[in-house]
Formats: structure tokens, sequence, C-alpha cells
């Protein structure tokens, strides 16, 4: 028997919002669906796609989506993560925005 897992609820900062609208349709759903179903159980767990970042100024923690990346934070009390921001890597360089960011 499994002891239930506390769900996390997803909040967007308010630049993320508008990082996922500029998105195309299908990259928005994907990464929202995403959202949904890597953060919302044990976002602080390390897998493939979700990795602690070193100290930097955006967040602490990543979640990849094929080239996009979304940026999260977590907070224990109340039990929410935080979505900074979305970009898009392309080879070397992070694109959030219309702007390249370096972590």
């Amino acid at each position: 028997m499994r002891a239930k897992q506390a769900s996390y609820e997803v909040l967007f900062e308010p630049d993320a919002v508008e990082h996922v609208q500029g998105l195309r349709a299908g990259e928005a759903s994907t990464v929202l669906r995403e959202i949904e179903v890597q953060l919302t159980r044990e976002p602080e767990v390390e897998t493939r796609n979700r990795k602690r970042l070193r100290p930097n100024p955006l967040a602490p923690w990543e979640l990849r989506i094929g080239d996009l990346r979304v940026f999260y934070d977590v907070e224990a009390r109340p039990s929410c993560v935080r979505i900074v921001a979305v970009g898009r890597k392309q080879g070397e360089r992070l694109l959030i925005g219309r702007e390249e960011v370096r972590l």
C-alpha cells in the first residue's frame, strides 16, 4: 500500500504566462501538460528531465521538454511550484522570450 503523496499547486509568474503564450499552440499544450504531470508530485526529485541547477539568478530547477525549458522554484509551505520562465534551448543558447539568457 502506498501513502498518498501531497499534490503541489502550480503558480505562474506573469512573465512565464507571456512566455507560454508566445509558444506555438501545440508547444504550449505540451508544456502545460508536462508541468501538470511532472511538477504536481515530487517536483524536487531529480529525473531524466528534471534537474537542479547550479546557483543562478533565474530559478533553482529546470524541467526539460524537448528543446523547451521550464524554470521553476518549489515552496514547501504552502506546497506550490512557482513557474518563473519558459524558454527554448538552441544548441548552447537559451532564449527566454526574445532574449538570450546565460545561466
